[in-house]
Formats: C-alpha cells, sequence, structure tokens
C-alpha cells in the first residue's frame, strides 16, 4: 500500500474504539484527515468532537459532526490523532501540523488516548523528526537559548506559522531522545514555553500502524 492508504487503513481501525453517541477528542493532521471522513460516515454517530485546531474542526463541521467546547464537554472517552514519531514505548513526537498544545490539553482530558499512523513513524528513538515547540513570541530568542544550553540540538522558527494561540513554533533539530520524560519536563521548565511536542508524560494508549501487513496494534501496558 502506499502511505496515504496505509494512513487511511489506520484511520478505520480506529472507528472500534468510538462508541455511537459519545463526545470524542479529535486531533490533527493528515491520518486524522482519513479518521475525519470516515466517521462521518458512520451509521451510529459520535454526539459530537473536541477539537484540537481550526483546521479539524472545520472537517469536521463539514463531516457534520458537532464541535464541543472542551469546558463545555468535561472529560472525554477516547482522543483519536496521528503522529510524526512513536516508539514501541508509545511515547511520541507530535507537532508537525503546529497544534501540539490542544492536541496535548485534549488528549490529557481523555481517558484514552489512540494514536494512528503509518508503520514509517515507529522509531527507535524519537528525535529525527525535529521537536516542535510552542513558544510565546516575545521569548522565541531567549528559549532558543535556554533550549541549546540545556538539551541541545539546533532550533529553528517556523517561517511563517502563527499557531490557534497566537504563538510561534521553534522546530529542535538534531536531538536523540533517549529519555523522553525528562526531556518534555525540562523543556517546559523553561520561561516562555507554551509546551513541546513531546508526548510522553501523557502516552498513547493505544498505537494503530497502518503498512502492507495490515494494520499493527500495539497497547502501553504490553
Amino acid at each position: 500500500m502506499t502511505a496515504d492508504a496505509d494512513k487511511r487503513a489506520a484511520a478505520e481501525a480506529a472507528l472500534d474504539y468510538i462508541e455511537a453517541d459519545s463526545v470524542i477528542g479529535v486531533g490533527t493532521g493528515s491520518t486524522v484527515n482519513h479518521f475525519i471522513e470516515l466517521l462521518g460516515q458512520q451509521r451510529e454517530p459520535v454526539r459530537a468532537a473536541v477539537s484540537s485546531s481550526e483546521a479539524s474542526t472545520g472537517l469536521l463541521r463539514r463531516a457534520g459532526i458537532e464541535v464541543m467546547d472542551l469546558n463545555e464537554a468535561g472529560p472525554l472517552d477516547v482522543y483519536v490523532d496521528g503522529a510524526d514519531e512513536a516508539t514501541r514505548h508509545l511515547a511520541l513526537i507530535k507537532g508537525g501540523g503546529g497544534a501540539l498544545t490542544r492536541e496535548k490539553i485534549v488528549a490529557g482530558a481523555s481517558r484514552r488516548f489512540v494514536c494512528i499512523a503509518d508503520d514509517g513513524k515507529l522509531v527507535g528513538r524519537l528525535g529525527t523528526f525535529p521537536l516542535p515547540v510552542e513558544v510565546i513570541p516575545m521569548a522565541r530568542s531567549f528559549v532558543a537559548r535556554e533550549i541549546i544550553r540545556r538539551v541541545g540540538g539546533q532550533p529553528v522558527l517556523r517561517e511563517g506559522v502563527t499557531t490557534d494561540n497566537g504563538n510561534v513554533i521553534l522546530d529542535v533539530g538534531g536531538l536523540g531522545i533517549d529519555e523522553p520524560v525528562a526531556v518534555e519536563r525540562t523543556l517546559n521548565d523553561i520561561p516562555g514555553v507554551v509546551t513541546n511536542g513531546l508526548f510522553a508524560l501523557r502516552p498513547a494508549d493505544v498505537l494503530l500502524l497502518g503498512g502492507d501487513g495490515g494494520v499493527r496494534t500495539l497497547h502501553r501496558n504490553a
């Protein structure tokens, strides 16, 4: 299969984790776009969704799915989102689409996090994909210097990008992340950092990987 077909297969497999009339969280990205399309075709639809980005909100509404504010929805049953990299321990790098802060909030508010991706996203060590860090604009240069001092790497401003929260993104290349929980905490402690794209403190619970052999399922508690 092509990478796009692999993504769609993983997205379709995620439907098995969705209950009718539930309120779910929905992430952002190319794999999630397939999921939203398939979700809108279900005979027994969800009651509503909490979206992690303006882009996904538009797609959900066009698919006929009501979008709720997280403050109104309360705890969510399931959150479905993609990843830029994932390990067998289900730690992730996310944020290639720029929605990492809202993705992290919705993931934290959900009882189960189902991650969907093509099998090329599975890696032995995180960090080949540049790690996104969302930063308050006035702190950009300071945060970049602190990143280098505290964890190393090469922070680069993502040109022409403003997040849905009005902030900028530094993409940190040149990292080999052996201890993702420690790195996530260290980066979040830098004043001016809103959050970073490591999902290790709250990793995925289930990872669905589409590939030539079908969809492979990895569980965190395994």
